[in-house]
């Protein structure tokens, strides 16, 4: 039993392991099998095709779906107008001489020596006056003109056979009762009239004469607020130029109108302190030009009457021959209303009772006031011009009669709005008045005439309406010309200061037509063909303002960067990662490739 027990028992046996395989250094040290080179071809390829897709067609797709359209603009023509190098203003005004009564050698020696003493006595070369002698033969359709050369010769040019352009007429009358020269201007009128003694005739060998002098004092003494308005004008666009346009331009364009300033050619001269005080009133109460003004005039009653008037007939003797005499310069509109039971406004203080004087007054501070635009019915815009507002206000009997207590006037205008006027009820025409009358109302239209005048910028004198109507329009080509001139700078200005704006075609075609009728204005001017360098001024200003306004590229000028990195960054990071990553990691793969040398 102990043997079998012994045998059965298991044995332990020594195991030579020389020969078993270490597994786990084998797997440590096993490399994957190498890539063929095939597939390293194909995964380059794919890459690459990729990268292509994406530059080749990727990158012209979005720059001509996002490019920004920039129209070729003449920029160096724009701000040589600017600057004032492409236009020098001159203002030649003819003055046609009629001497009836004299002998043709005899008025030529008098225009001669007149023409000699107005240039002596001109201090601002671009405004100058150039007389005319109108032939005997033909008095009414030629002049010779006659135009200083050198210091003392003369030169009697071709004849003119338009005088219509003739900015006055001078016609010279014998008076033997006349010691000296005297001269007669009539409101309506574009002739002066002068009165001489026969013995105030130059003869041929004098180079002075009374009667030359005191013509050539007169005339510019006539043209002498003109000159003085278009040296503000002219001095004017050489000052700081607050920009028609955008708030990125001021800040962009500040050392470029520096340099305007520079650049510009000096035209202007010095400006009495009484003239320079005169003009800056009138730029501070006057309207902006306009192709087209509309005019409001308004009925208020602070009782039920009158509540009716005979404006129509009033207008057409008072008032619309004004208008049709300014119809060259600008369009009218007038409208007409009638409000009963009209109110002060709140803000005014009530009328104060003088007894000393015995009328009714204002305070000259509450005029400002005086309106009641939260009541009476006063449209701040009629259209597409600008509407001036004229309004009659009639008192009650028991406020009668009001007047301005400072001036005792019963009239004011409100700068850049419009006018007022104090109607009174007659004294003598005890109760209320049932309707105004066409006499009634002309002094009233009247005073409004003046002051639309005022308004529009006309000049006080010469004391002639043809000829204030005259000098208006030459004041408005200058002042349209040289707005035009600067808005074209500021276009130029802003479209380097801007690179990504857009500048679609319309702009290109603004601009093309704005120099055109600069051109011909500023050519207009120099022949002296003032109501077509008026015309001219008037398209080029629009043209202008048309091409600096334009929607779709002022709707550029706020668009920042900022807003392109938001839509882009979420629409090509996913796409540009992986692409990107994936060339990177294959030109490092590469990179390793070569450096590694080959066994």
């Amino acid at each position: 039993m102990a043997d079998l027990s012994a045998e059965n028992e298991p044995r332990l046996e020594q195991v030579d392991d020389t020969n078993i395989p270490d597994y786990s250094r084998v797997a440590s040290t096993k490399q994957p099998p190498q890539e063929l080179a095939e597939s390293i071809y194909i995964r380059r390829l794919v890459i690459f095709s990729f990268w292509v897709v994406a530059v080749v067609f990727g990158l012209p797709t979005w720059w001509w779906t996002t490019s920004i359209h920039r129209a070729r603009l003449p920029l160096q023509e724009m701000m040589d107008w600017a600057d004032g190098k492409a236009c020098k203003p001159a203002f030649p005004l003819q003055i046609s001489i009629k001497a009836p009564l004299l002998q043709e050698n005899e008025a030529s020696n008098l225009v001669r020596i007149t023409q000699h003493a107005l240039d002596d006595l001109n201090e601002f070369p671009p405004h100058h006056l150039r007389l005319q002698l109108a032939t005997s033969s033909h008095e009414s359709s030629q002049a010779i003109p006659f135009s200083r050369k050198g210091s003392d010769v003369w030169d009697e040019k071709k004849h003119y056979t338009d005088t219509i352009n003739a900015a006055l007429t001078v016609k010279l009358l014998p008076e033997s009762s006349s010691s000296t020269p005297v001269s007669i201007l009539r409101p309506h009128s574009t002739e002066l009239e002068v009165r001489y003694s026969p013995n105030q005739i130059p003869t041929t060998s004098s180079s002075s004469s009374v009667l030359a002098t005191y013509i050539a004092n007169k005339l510019q003494e006539l043209f002498a607020e003109e000159q003085a308005t278009i040296a503000f004008v002219l001095s004017s666009a050489s000052s700081p130029q607050s920009s028609s346009g955008n708030g990125q331009l001021l800040q962009s364009s500040n050392s470029a109108s520096s340099n305007l300033r520079e650049q510009r050619p000096d035209l202007s001269r010095p400006i009495s302190a009484k003239f320079n005080a005169q003009l800056t009133s009138r730029t501070t109460r006057s309207l902006k030009y306009a192709p087209t003004y509309h005019i409001t005039i308004s009925l208020f009653t602070s009782e039920a009457s009158p509540s009716a008037w005979d404006i129509e007939s009033a207008l057409d003797e008072s008032f619309l021959p004004l208008l049709d005499s300014l119809g060259y310069i600008s369009n009218f509109t007038v409208n007409t209303q009638i409000q009963l039971h009209a109110s002060f406004s709140p803000s005014v203080q009530s009328p104060q009772y003088d007894p000393d004087l015995g009328v009714w007054t204002l305070k000259g501070e509450d005029l400002g006031g005086f309106i009641n635009a939260a009541e009476w019915p006063l449209s701040p815009s009629i259209g597409a011009g600008p509407t001036l507002n004229f309004v009659i206000y009639v008192p009650s009997q028991s406020n009668a009669p009001l007047v301005v207590r400072e001036r005792q006037a019963t009239s004011w205008l409100i700068p850049q709005w419009g006018g007022v006027f104090i109607l009174n009820p007659s004294a003598a025409v005890p109760g209320a008045m049932p309707k105004l009358s066409k006499e009634d109302i002309q002094p009233v239209l009247l005073t409004f005439s003046h002051q639309l005048l005022s308004f529009l910028g006309a000049p006080q004198s010469p004391p002639s309406l043809p000829l204030q109507l005259k000098t208006l329009s030459r004041v408005q080509a200058a002042s349209l010309l040289l707005s035009a001139s600067s808005t074209m700078g500021s276009l130029a200005r802003l479209t380097k200061a801007l690179p990504s704006i857009a500048i679609p075609e319309t702009v290109s075609m603004a601009v093309d037509k704005t120099l055109y009728h600069l051109r011909a204005g500023c050519n207009a001017l120099k022949d002296g063909r003032f109501s077509e360098a008026l015309d001219h001024a008037v398209i080029s200003e629009q043209e202008a303002e048309r091409g600096f306004f334009e929607k779709s590229m002022v709707g550029q000028v706020y668009f920042p960067d900022e807003h392109k990195v938001a839509v882009y960054l979420p629409l090509l990071g996913p796409v540009a990662v992986p692409l990107v990553m994936s060339a990177l990691k294959e030109l490092k793969k590469l990179w390793k490739s070569l450096r590694t040398p080959k066994t």
